[in-house]
């Protein structure tokens, strides 16, 4: 976008010019998530009609909200969005190792003022199974055109969880992490990030200050890929800033008719 802006343009008209579409790029982020939570809203509204005023419970894994986006978020803001409508709800939020995202989830929420719980992230399954888990919805780096969804390492877990225990599982998205040059979530590249993450934890000391912790032995090391994908069976449906639709290609035709 910013290329497009600013290729025909003199240099000294190029900061201007990008400080400008970035403005126009704030805002529509703005629109677009608001869209995605209105309509992941009335999917937990729904469920909450059959809870007789029970609060939804409603598992995340990573942070979808508005420190990775403008505002709303994406899985975060159909949270939000039902919230703010006074749906009853309580929010299961996985700590996401090893960069703990979760933990900003649970530090958001609270800004918000939105009931939740941090929870560790092998705790997502017992709970589905015990019935406290009504649905799921997560947020997602890049989706293929036949709906596999990549997001934060230990998404796929939870949907495997969920279909085994019929509990829903949402991907909230805007249409711009449609790939539509991949066909096969299979093809998505996965990061493999240092083993650092893994092997030490940075936390709050008693004291306030940042403290590094070494959890492992000095000569142990660590695989750690950021991300995994999760199959599009295995997804209850697609929420965007257009609706909802099922995980796959016509779900995603219909919704983006445009890419077809």
């Amino acid at each position: 976008e910013m290329r497009k802006a600013l290729v025909s343009l003199p240099p000294d008209a190029r900061g201007p010019a990008a400080f400008a579409r970035a403005r126009e790029i704030c805002e529509e982020d703005i629109k677009t998530c608001a869209a995605i939570g209105e309509n992941g809203a009335k999917l937990i509204a729904e469920i909450a009609r059959k809870k007789n005023g029970a609060p939804v419970e409603i598992l995340t894994h990573c942070n979808a909200g508005w420190i990775a986006c403008v505002d709303w978020g994406t899985a975060l803001a159909c949270i939000y969005k039902a919230h703010d409508a006074g749906v009853p709800l309580h929010v299961l939020a996985d700590e996401t190792r090893p960069r703990l995202q979760g933990a900003l989830t649970a530090w958001e929420l609270g800004q918000h003022g939105v009931p939740h719980t941090l929870i560790t992230d092998n705790a997502g399954g017992a709970l589905m199974r015990q019935g406290e888990v009504d649905l799921c919805i997560v947020g997602a780096e890049r989706v293929a055109t036949n709906g596999d969804a990549a997001n934060k390492i230990g998404t796929y877990l939870k949907a495997l969880a969920a279909h085994d225990n019929d509990v829903p599982f949402y991907v909230a998205l805007p249409g711009t992490t449609i790939d539509w040059a991949l066909d096969d979530g299979a093809k998505i590249p996965i990061e493999e990030r240092g083993e650092a993450e893994v092997l030490k934890v940075h936390g709050r000391a008693s004291d306030g200050g940042i403290a590094e912790v070494a959890i492992a032995p000095a000569d142990t090391r660590a695989l750690n890929p950021a991300f995994d994908v999760t199959p599009a069976r295995l997804i209850t449906g697609l929420i965007t800033e257009r609706g909802v639709a099922p995980a796959g290609r016509a779900g995603l035709a219909r919704l983006y008719p445009e890419h077809g």
